[in-house]
């Protein structure tokens, strides 16, 4: 079997362009000026909120503050034709440092989205990294999404609520969360999709990171090594347990002890992509090379491209493509 690092040898810049703070690995090596410049370039051109994009203050019983979440709506949500019709709903996660509003105001998702007929959500995750806290009870950030959030849109809009009609997919910190909510709830997803994801997320502890932002984030959420929830939050490890939940069992042993066939556990389409400059592109081949190792159906996609806001506006359009065609309308 591979062997796969707990974490990347050289962490060269945030999880998300929105924080231009540098991290450093075990060799101690900083971010590369160009990067964090390109990074800042991008946020100083938004994208303009069109009138198909709609914004919910949600108040979370969970997390105990307000967690707003942007709705792109499709193009004849309004129309007599579509006002008797129930949408696909696509759940789209932003990255460290971003917020609820980064895919409609640093993209083109309005646009793009038009051509398809689904419901894009755009949730709130501030630094979470998408999953209950190991240190602080309120921050419930995965059942926040899995119980109140999925709800609280199909009571607001015609939203699709049925497995094949969900999708859900994310860039850096988001796609850790799509890939992770995939594999944990795969019974709530037809598709998950990661767009540089830091897929390691969960291995990342005090030893690997340098003080700042990042290491406090992650140690606060997933607390120290070996944890409950690192262990419970581990996409490697949760794709491994989903394998070995597949393999066939020894035969039984006499006509007692034949039970109830099990029915298999169904994954949603994982899709995977990352750029070739991008400081994950090692986490990510390594990821990709486990699901071959394990049999488990995946699409994956390496192209030339960055940790930044060009890359994730050119490949959320290929996310838009698949998740409309792995999902279905009511």
């Amino acid at each position: 079997m591979i062997r796969y690092p707990k974490f990347p040898l050289l962490i060269i810049l945030v999880l998300s362009a929105g924080l231009l703070s540098a991290l450093a690995g075990p060799n101690g090596v900083r971010v590369v000026a160009g990067i964090v410049t390109t990074a800042a370039a991008q946020e100083n051109n938004p994208v303009k909120k069109d009138s198909r994009t709609q914004t919910v203050q949600f108040e979370s019983k969970l997390v105990g503050k307000t967690l707003p979440y942007n709705v792109v709506l499709p193009v004849d949500y309004e129309q007599p034709n579509g006002k008797a019709k129930h949408y696909p709903v696509l759940y789209l996660l932003h990255g460290f440092s971003g917020h609820y509003d980064n895919w409609t105001t640093k993209t083109k998702l309005s646009d793009y989205a038009a051509q398809y007929s689904m419901i894009i959500v755009t949730p709130e995750g501030n630094d979470g990294w998408y999953l209950d806290s190991a240190t602080v009870p309120s921050d419930k950030y995965e059942t926040y999404f899995i119980e109140e959030l999925i709800p609280d849109v199909q009571r607001r809009f015609r939203a699709n609520a049925t497995r094949e009609g969900r999708a859900i997919a994310g860039l850096s910190m988001g796609g850790y969360g799509a890939l992770k909510f995939g594999l944990k709830h795969p019974e709530k997803f037809a598709f998950a999709g990661s767009l540089s994801g830091a897929i390691s997320a969960a291995t990342w502890g005090e030893k690997e990171l340098s003080p700042g932002p990042i290491r406090e984030s992650l140690l606060q959420t997933f607390g120290p090594a070996n944890s409950p929830a690192r262990v419970a939050n581990d996409v490697t490890r949760l794709a491994m347990e989903f394998s070995a939940a597949l393999l066939p069992k020894a035969p039984p042993s006499g006509p007692d002890d034949r039970g109830p066939a099990k029915k298999k556990p169904a994954l949603p389409y994982l899709y995977i992509d990352c750029g070739t400059e991008d400081f994950l592109f090692k986490d990510n081949r390594d990821f990709v090379r486990l699901l071959v190792e394990l049999k488990i159906p995946h699409e994956y996609r390496q192209l030339p491209g960055s940790h930044n806001w060009k890359y994730w506006d050119a490949q959320v359009q290929e996310v838009l493509r698949l998740a409309s065609q792995k999902m279905r309308s009511m």
